[in-house]
């Protein structure tokens, strides 16, 4: 696999396309990477990571956009593959700093479009829906949409036709021959696009490490079937929001078994309305009612369609498991069905709130018990079939942890590509191609920026890391009036600590605490103690290597000095 790397260079007068990715490798998630040529640069999907349990108080990830905004005037489009949040959640933040059309199928569009309402500042986006196999020219890129298939409706890849030769950037797929919505994966143009010949493959790494055929998403419905007609009570099933093809399934089988369809959770409600405006979801109007009318029915007529698949908290099955849902709780009888996949990382949470359902007495059925859930990634057979239709001269495995990557590479070489035209690359890295050549570039600015409430990119590792302090070791403050004339102490030191010891052991401790800093005080130059930042380096150094020898700990320590 080649790893040559070349100082950057003007790009003069030669024909040449750049892929950039600025997020989306070595991790799952946050996808967006941007295609350059000498008269501009498309990106293709904006989406956001979300936090794992050490980045406290941090709501979303999204990918750094430095590169883009130091080439603003070159920012051509922007170009969507699917409408799941790790391709398109950063779209809002993406809308704050650059106005450029966005292409996307109309399920990709209407998913965006809600979400952007969510931002009210944002003035509405320049949407541009497009359809499978039609070309869309944007500056010197002609872009086709080719139909794939994945667990959202609507997805696509994109042939970006560049003057270098024709990139193939998959998104999100898998090879399902028996799709729910009647969509074909679009095999013949695939195998055109490589007859015609494919300058470089970039394509879904996610699970690469699964041997065989990826199953299809109609394989779904019997064990829903079975679960859903032997359950005598209430059933409720938690999926991903956008799963519209799941959603489907889970209203076909409990319509056809007498129960009547409700929703809970926002994003829940918000998907199946638009889905259903745009003719991707077919639930029957009579066969709906609203959440508060669910206990107005027996419990063996009632499948509840919920979020909460992750263990997310605030989510809507978490509230019913805790008995603080509005109108639902759990209880004996119920059936919960957990009818998605574990995102890494969110084990513990699922455990927890499997544990939590059960200690209310209902029969739950996930994953690993149950086949209520199929991938919608391609597996090794799907990834060497993408290989062999579009024969590739060059090839990128991306949307993966780095141990996925390696695995897909393998199999590209396995598959006929060879060993020196196989890349993996790292968000911020630049690859190069011309029509005789690949090279590496160095690297552009590239990271993830932090979403904290209303707040983008203001917190730092920094931040973070004294979140982490104040979570695992606490906080002290230390208060002082000194004169400014003299540097003599006026009022204190007064001690204060939350998180540190036990309630009934901080009083001890304030004392050994205040009698470390009056030592640490007497011990200073006059000089020292007249300048505040000074003074508060030395009480701030002294008290953390007290803590370090006598504790091993390491508390956020804060001096306060009121100068008078």
């Amino acid at each position: 696999m080649s790893n040559e790397t070349t100082e950057r260079q003007n790009p003069g007068s030669g024909e040449w396309v750049r892929i950039i990715p600025l997020g989306g490798i070595g991790e799952i998630g946050m996808n967006m990477t941007a295609y350059e040529t000498p008269e501009g640069i498309v990106v293709v999907d904006c989406g956001v990571l979300f936090p794992e349990d050490d980045l406290l108080g941090i709501d979303l990830i999204i990918p750094d956009l430095t590169y883009l905004k130091e080439n603003r005037q070159r920012l051509l489009a922007l170009f969507l593959t699917h409408g799941h949040e790790d391709h398109i959640g950063a779209v809002p933040y993406f809308l704050k700093e650059f106005d450029v059309p966005i292409f996307g199928t109309p399920l990709t569009l209407g998913l965006v479009e809600g979400k952007v309402k969510q931002h009210k500042a944002l003035a509405p986006p320049r949407l541009v829906p497009i359809r499978p196999r039609e070309k869309y020219n944007v500056g010197s890129f002609s872009i086709e949409p080719v139909r794939i298939t994945h667990s959202i409706a609507d997805g696509v890849s994109f042939s970006i036709r560049t003057s270098a030769g024709i990139i193939l950037h998959t998104g999100d797929f898998k090879i399902d021959l028996t799709p729910i919505d009647g969509e074909q994966f679009d095999m013949h143009r695939f195998c055109a696009l490589g007859e015609e010949g494919v300058l470089c493959l970039i394509s879904d790494s996610t699970n690469s490490e699964k041997e065989g055929l990826s199953l299809s998403e109609s394989q779904v419905a019997e064990p829903l079937n079975q679960l859903i007609s032997k359950a005598t009570g209430r059933v409720i099933v938690a999926t991903f929001s956008s799963n519209i093809h799941r959603l489907q399934q889970v209203a076909d089988v409990s319509i056809r078994n007498g129960r009547k369809i409700a929703l809970t959770g926002r994003s829940m409600e918000t998907n199946a309305r638009i889905a259903s405006e745009l003719g991707y979801l077919h639930i029957p109007a009579d066969q709906m009612i609203r959440i508060d009318q669910v206990s107005q029915l027996p419990p063996e007529k009632v499948t509840i369609l919920t979020t909460g698949s992750q263990g997310e908290p605030m989510s809507a099955l978490f509230r019913m498991a805790l008995g603080d849902h509005k109108h639902v709780s759990i209880g004996p009888g119920d059936t919960v069905l957990l009818s998605a996949r574990v995102i890494p990382g969110n084990e513990r949470a699922i455990n927890k709130i499997i544990n939590l359902l059960g200690r209310k007495g209902a029969h739950v059925s996930y994953q690993r018990v149950s086949e209520i859930h199929v991938s919608g990634h391609a597996s090794q057979e799907d990834q060497k079939l993408m290989i062999r239709m579009l024969k590739p001269r060059y090839f990128v495995p991306m949307h993966g942890e780095f141990r996925q990557l390696n695995r897909h590479a393998e199999t590209a070489i396995k598959s006929g590509v060879s060993p020196d035209s196989v890349f993996i690359i790292e968000n911020g890295d630049v690859l190069e191609f011309s029509q005789t050549e690949a090279r590496r570039l160095p690297k552009i600015p590239s990271g993830r920026t932090f979403i904290d409430g209303k707040g983008v990119g203001d917190v730092e590792n920094l931040v973070i890391r004294d979140r982490q302090r104040l979570g695992s070791d606490g906080i002290v403050t230390v208060i002082l009036a000194l004169s400014l004339q003299t540097g003599e102490i006026i009022v204190g030191p007064e001690v204060s600590t939350r998180g540190v010891v036990l309630s009934d052991l901080s009083l001890e401790m304030h004392a050994i605490l205040k009698n470390q800093v009056e030592v640490l005080l007497e011990s200073l130059d006059p000089e020292i103690r007249k300048e505040p930042s000074a003074l508060k380096t030395h009480i701030h150094n002294n008290l953390r290597r007290y803590f370090k020898k006598n504790f091993e700990r390491d508390p956020v320590i804060i001096p306060i000095l009121l100068e008078m």
